[in-house]
């Protein structure tokens, strides 16, 4: 079964000022990803739809989404300090949700294997009440509560890889048992969230999982993290839907991160991801893009994910590891009393 990739050029119609990293240039790189690939046969390309107002707020506020709504008519707006809107930013930010909203129906409903939704805005660090972070609204957790409604789905795990900690996506789930959210994320580094002892509350203490990282760690180290804690409680918890927060600005070359990832780094990381989809959930598996703002490494790294999604082996790693090993011990201690498959490891 194929791989889909829903993009758009309307991505590029945000526009966000000359030297702002979140560019439509980006778009441009994951154009380039993909026009590499010789994947004809495995790849389905899908357009995207834009959202409606109602599926927008199932995360979000009426003020926000009016918020939003209301910079079409203004040359520049900003919403927080480093995110703006321009005339079509209105417009894209509905396509960047309808986008993800299309690759979990193609999904769900068995017509892709996997899918990776090219939105922008990215979305990870939207809260329910407030764009921030460059991110107009949170399509990933609009994407999860769509799926746990339409589809009737009692379980759906999102993993977070971007260096930045997905603020708005943990924010929206902190209480829901529904939702495992797992952050991968460089610190100390913006927005200054995402600490250990950040577990949820109420029927949803446990159920989020950071792991906050130094700066200089690379792909040895993130996939022992992937191997020895997030795929142990993935299978616990045995999602029916996997959705990724896929931001490549932990890669080596990026201006905004200070970690070491390579594009082999990500192909690997893809690779266990994908592993535990097909263990527990048949596969199901919806890639959404955040950051990555070194457009070269963003194609490379975009290209060697698809790869893997579409039935390459991942690269095999054999990178040593650095400090990951304190981590692990660390997460073990912090979670073991909500997921029993850490204790005694």
């Amino acid at each position: 079964m194929a791989t889909g990739v829903i993009f758009s050029e309307d991505f590029k119609k945000h526009l966000t000022g000359e030297g702002h990293p979140e560019s439509p240039e980006r778009m441009d790189a994951v154009a380039r990803a993909i026009a590499s690939l010789s994947l004809s046969s495995r790849i389905r390309t899908l357009a995207p739809r834009p959202a409606e107002k109602e599926q927008i707020l199932l995360v979000h506020w009426e003020h926000l989404y009016n918020e939003v709504q209301g910079t079409a008519n203004r040359d520049r707006t900003f919403l927080d300090s480093d995110t703006v809107a321009m005339r079509e930013t209105a417009m894209a930010a509905h396509l960047a949700v309808g986008a993800v909203l299309t690759a979990v129906e193609s999904v769900m409903d068995g017509n892709v294997q996997n899918a990776f939704a090219f939105s922008r805005p990215p979305g990870h660090h939207a809260k329910p009440d407030k764009a921030m972070g460059f991110c107009i609204f949170n399509n990933i957790a609009i994407g999860a509560q769509y799926a746990l409604q339409r589809y009737k789905l009692q379980r759906v795990m999102v993993i977070d890889f971007d260096v930045h900690h997905g603020n708005g996506t943990q924010e929206i789930f902190y209480a829901s048992p529904e939702v495992l959210f797992v952050s991968l994320h460089q610190s100390p580094h913006y927005p200054g969230t995402g600490s250990l002892g950040e577990v949820g509350k109420d029927e949803g203490e446990g159920y989020t999982l950071n792991v906050p990282l130094r700066a200089g760690l690379g792909n040895g180290d993130y996939l022992r993290i992937l191997r020895d804690i997030v795929i142990p409680v993935g299978m616990a918890f045995n999602p029916e839907l996997v959705l990724v927060s896929a931001g490549f600005d932990a890669h080596r070359d990026d201006p905004l991160g200070g970690m070491e990832l390579t594009q082999e780094g990500y192909a690997a990381m893809t690779g266990e991801i994908l592993r535990l989809a097909r263990s527990t959930c048949e596969g199901k598996a919806v890639f959404v893009l955040e950051g990555g703002y070194h457009l070269v490494a963003l194609e490379r790294a975009i290209a060697s994910v698809l790869n893997v999604m579409s039935g390459d082996r991942p690269p095999e790693i054999n990178e040593v590891y650095r400090s990951s090993r304190e981590v692990v011990s660390d997460l073990r201690r912090a979670h073991g009393k909500h997921w029993a498959g850490l204790r005694d490891r």
